[in-house]
């Protein structure tokens, strides 16, 4: 960790980055808490970056100290941490998220002075600085399942002159101890709300909640807390980011499709697998949110077509795929398998969007209700059940 002053041509050109992305300036407030909490007291001493082709390198801050800076002061998100799975692949498993996004969460949940925060996922502890300056470090509660991230998160945040409560916990269950909290606010995604963080949101308090489906990970939920115990909001279209631990889906979900002697019914679609599966994200999570289970992959490496699109449900034991031959574009072959027919969900899933006007993510609505141990989730459009 580096005692290096920050220049101001540093905090002013990342604000004006910011901006860039906002369309406006940073709001005041937000301002004074990035110029009061230096964002390179939470990085280590080796970054992550992005290499141009998919992948990422090594950054190290003692032989590379300028670019290392740069990298701190600059508006991109930072790996900062791979973990291992059991096939030997390593993964992003922590990173310091990209500070517009930052910025735009934080104004999504209207914290202020003397309001109780819970967060999950302390991360580099960047974030619960900047909330422990906005309301006060002692309302602020910080969790993160990872002991060595929370240790290196609780020196950065001394470092930094913010102590908020940091506690090394599963953040599917919240934290009790310190609760209610009139705001909650998740540094990962969730597929489903877990049930302690809906309990622990005072009445009228918001949640601040990056949303993931199996098809698409982008989005991030604002809601409010009702009386009668649900939670109710729209949608924002920005967020991306790592799912809960507690609902990472195991490997083996995605994998041993198609197995031996399954055959597939065969059929012909005029519905492009681009749109679907393509650059419209408002499209996507719109499938997602009413697909549930279904993922998807492209393949240009299969002998049968130019390009495949291929569609599994790994708890049904379901697949599809859908052929582009390199020529035609107006009738795609198709194959599904399985007790669902994804292809043909996804398909009047998207005859939907298009009917619905094609909604972008923001009047995408979720409304929460406490279901046993759990939550689930109700979607809307523009307040209609679709």
């Amino acid at each position: 960790m580096t005692s290096r002053p920050v220049p101001d041509e540093s905090i002013g050109g990342l604000l004006d980055e910011i901006a860039g992305q906002l369309g406006f300036p940073v709001p005041a407030h937000q301002q004074a808490a990035l110029r009061a909490v230096p964002r390179h007291l939470f990085l280590p001493a080796t970054l992550w970056l992005r290499d141009g082709n998919g992948g990422h390198e090594p950054c190290d801050r003692e032989s590379e100290p300028d670019r290392w800076w740069r990298a701190a002061y600059c508006d991109a998100p930072l790996v900062t941490q791979f973990a291992e799975g059991p096939d030997g692949h390593r993964a992003p498993s922590s990173s310091a998220s990209m500070p517009s996004v930052v910025v735009r969460m934080l104004m999504a949940l209207s914290a202020e002075a003397g309001h109780s925060v819970l967060e999950i996922g302390t991360g580099t502890g960047f974030n619960a600085a900047l909330l422990s300056f906005v309301c006060g470090a002692e309302n602020v509660t910080s969790l993160d399942v990872d002991p060595e991230l929370t240790r290196r998160a609780q020196w950065a945040l001394k470092a930094s002159g913010q102590q908020p409560d940091v506690v090394c916990a599963d953040g599917a269950g919240g934290w009790r101890p310190n609760a209610p909290y009139d705001r909650i606010i998740a540094t990962c995604s969730v597929r489903t709300v877990p049930l302690p963080w809906l309990e622990q949101t005072v009445t009228g308090g918001l949640l601040v909640i990056p949303w993931d489906t199996p098809w698409c990970n982008f989005g991030t939920l604002i809601a409010t807390k009702q009386a009668d115990g649900t939670a109710e909001g729209s949608l924002a279209p920005f967020g991306s980011f790592m799912l809960l631990r507690a609902q990472q889906v195991d490997a083996e979900l995605r994998a041993g499709f198609p197995g031996a002697g399954q055959d597939p019914e065969r059929s012909v679609t005029g519905l492009s697998p681009w749109s679907v599966a393509g650059n419209d994200l408002d499209a996507q999570m719109y499938i997602g949110l009413r697909v549930p289970g279904a993922w998807h992959v492209w393949d240009t490496e299969v002998a049968q077509a130019h390009t495949r699109l291929w569609l599994a449900d790994g708890r049904t034991s379901s697949w599809a795929c859908v052929d582009y031959d390199g020529q035609q574009t107006s009738a795609f072959a198709v194959s599904q398998y399985g007790a669902r027919k994804l292809w043909d969900e996804v398909a009047r899933a998207y005859e939907e969007y298009v009917a619905a006007g094609r909604p972008g993510v923001h009047r995408q609505r979720l409304r929460l209700t406490p279901d046993g141990r759990g939550t689930r989730h109700e979607v809307s459009v523009s307040g209609r059940v679709a």
